[in-house]
């Protein structure tokens, strides 16, 4: 893979990755378009379901810029579509310029079309390059279906993808000091808003909302504007305070789960392409043993106050490597530095 080709996937996964949290039930895709001698034209990405995919809309920006006629290459992380939906195929857009050449980051997961936008574009005489058959791209491949984990999640087993936060102190308690709602660093706190902000949904427990009626909102970091988000309260509904449920209403659609075997048939009915897990050890406990998780972000406090965030993974790639404070630490578990 040229090195001009992995910068363009880099800032392709990037500006997709600023609407991660918006687009569901569409996956985030980015789109980069370059001239012959690689030199990047335009850089978009999908915004929010309804409106123009990456592709398209880098389209538009290059027309609008006057740059359509100087695009020679494409690069998308995601296999551009070849179906009418809500807008039309994005092979459509890319074959209205002059392109040359594809780089496809991911095939398309939805076994209904996977392939088909790549066979369309070779199919008008477009070159289509496959990351996943490059030797020398294990790495970028990697973040781009890190980036389409959820919805790949979504498409293979019928759920959102499941990422669980939980804090500990120094002892292994999950109980913040009396009088406090936590004990983290404000690094920490600003890792776990950006968490909310990039998923769709909230999972918590009925003993998490009689204990600290918590507001589940993203505070400490930007949110996506005028997004209404899913959240799943584990228990019965009469367990739930009626003032707090009134409260949240207003920026969630919730629904009650009585019993956790049904938390994947609810999960299912919803648009969310990932859901975050933010309540007790009893419902942890729970997940844990119905294998209800994806990843599992731990934040640990250690005696002189300071956090030590690792991250356990059930498959080879999750969306949270995406995050700028991510590093690889060893096979099976990863760490935040948040310094």
């Amino acid at each position: 893979m040229p090195e001009r080709i992995g910068a363009a996937f880099h800032l392709a996964v990037a500006e997709a990755w600023s609407f991660v949290g918006r687009t569901a039930p569409n996956p985030p895709v980015g789109c980069v378009l370059l001239d012959a001698q690689g030199d990047v034209l335009v850089v978009a990405a999908h915004h929010q379901a309804g409106t123009a995919h990456a592709e398209r809309l880098a389209v538009e920006q290059a027309r609008a810029l006057g740059l359509v006629e100087r695009i020679d290459t494409a690069v998308v992380t995601l296999e551009p579509c070849n179906h009418t939906g809500r807008t039309p195929p994005c092979t459509e857009a890319l074959l209205s310029t002059p392109v040359k050449t594809v780089w496809i980051g991911c095939a398309d997961p939805n076994p209904h079309v996977q392939g088909g936008g790549a066979a369309r574009l070779e199919h008008e005489g477009i070159t289509v390059n496959r990351l996943w058959q490059c030797m020398n791209a294990a790495a970028t491949y990697a973040r781009c279906r890190a980036l389409l984990a959820p919805f790949a999640m979504r498409m293979t087993h019928g759920r959102p993808w499941i990422t669980v936060k939980q804090a500990l102190d120094s002892k292994g308690s999950m109980v913040p000091p009396k009088g406090q709602k936590t004990f983290t660093t404000p690094a920490s706190l600003r890792l776990a808003h950006t968490l909310r902000r990039v998923t769709d949904g909230i999972v918590t427990a009925t003993g998490t909302v009689q204990a600290d009626r918590p507001t589940l909102t993203v505070r400490h970091v930007e949110d996506h504007p005028q997004r209404s988000r899913l959240l799943v309260v584990c228990g019965q509904e009469k367990h739930a305070p009626a003032e707090w449920l009134a409260s949240v209403s207003a920026a969630f659609d919730v629904r009650f789960c009585p019993d956790i075997a049904q938390l994947p048939d609810i999960l299912a009915q919803s648009d969310a392409l990932w859901v975050m897990v933010e309540a007790g050890p009893t419902l942890l406990e729970a997940l844990k043993t119905h294998n209800l998780w994806d990843d599992w972000l731990t934040i640990r406090q250690d005696a002189s106050g300071q956090d030590h965030l690792a991250v356990s993974i059930q498959h080879d790639v999750t969306p949270l490597s995406l995050f700028p404070e991510w590093v690889r630490c060893a096979q099976e578990q990863v760490c935040f530095p948040v310094s």
